[in-house]
């Protein structure tokens, strides 16, 4: 009797490079994704119109910046001043967009800053290993331990509190984070076979980085810019409302709350939580549209 013939064993998964980022179908499934999150489109929609109303309160806002009034001086809300006056006159609604500039700027400016500088870190980290990795992560440990409102209010009080330092000082201390993210998400990539074809091919070390492994983060990156604004918002804030921070004549939200500070339990308290609820309101729009962008960009996600 023959001897049935052995079937060959089938050949073992092939991992696939993602698909180039340019590539129309997945532009249109990205869009598609984000568009389901409806917190997230909320979210963009908000952040929209407060860059809108902030960036462009020179034309928007009805009063120019710290235009003073005495004798409308701590005035309710009327149609006049839709969120009223402060002791000194000036337009509430308008002092909330030239504030909200700079607090958006300083958010922004950190993400930035703090993103590309620890991508790159984390990405040099993981994809060489050895001693560049520990000497990198090993300063990435004496960064998180440090306090940073403590060091941020000493900068300052060093410094001067221009938003300048806010930014470089912030952005020192919150790199860490993502390095330590990217990292561990490129040393799971870096022996995938689409890398070492990469390789085989003839391409570089940052071509690989960058061609290869950075679109598999692109998810990881767009959460951390969101948690990074969120973060740089808060910390300038708690700094300002502490009193190190930015200094009249300018103007953020954090320096708002300290002005408002001593109406507590007057009738112009409400002068307090507006500029709270500013940061409040951003914070989490920010965070939700991370959330929303992270779930359409997440290449696994776009196989379901």
């Amino acid at each position: 009797m023959t001897q049935p013939t052995a079937l060959p064993a089938p050949p073992p998964p092939v991992s696939v490079p993602p698909t180039a980022p340019g590539d129309p179908r997945i532009s249109r499934v990205v869009l598609s994704r984000f568009l389901r999150h409806r917190l997230a489109v909320a979210s963009l929609i908000v952040l929209v119109l407060l860059a809108v109303c902030c960036f462009g309160a020179a034309w928007i806002a009805p009063y120019p910046r710290n235009a003073q009034n005495l004798l409308e001086a701590s005035q309710p809300p009327s149609g006049t001043h839709w969120l009223g006056t402060d002791s000194i006159g000036r337009d509430y609604l308008s002092e909330m967009f030239y504030a909200g500039q700079l607090s958006l700027a300083i958010g922004l400016g950190v993400a930035l800053l703090a993103t590309l500088v620890g991508t790159a870190a984390g990405a040099v980290a993981g994809y060489l290993g050895g001693w560049p990795d520990e000497v990198i992560m090993r300063v990435a440990d004496l960064f998180l331990i440090v306090p940073p409102v403590a060091v941020l209010a000493v900068s300052l009080q060093g410094l001067g509190p221009s938003p300048l330092t806010i930014v470089v000082v912030l952005s020192g201390l919150g790199w860490t984070l993502i390095a330590r993210v990217v990292r561990s998400r490129v040393i799971q990539l870096r022996h995938q076979e689409f890398v070492e074809a990469a390789r085989v091919i003839g391409a570089s070390g940052p071509r690989i980085v960058v061609r290869h492994l950075l679109p598999n983060l692109t998810g990881l990156i767009v959460v951390n810019v969101s948690l990074s604004v969120a973060m740089a918002i808060i910390l300038e804030s708690t700094v300002s409302f502490l009193g190190y921070g930015v200094q009249p004549p300018k103007s953020s939200w954090g320096n708002m709350l300290t002005q408002a500070a001593g109406l507590i339990g007057t009738s112009q308290s409400y002068l307090l939580y507006v500029p709270g609820l500013a940061i409040l309101v951003t914070v989490l729009a920010v965070n939700f549209l991370g959330d929303g962008l992270r779930d359409a960009l997440d290449p696994r996600g776009r196989q379901r």
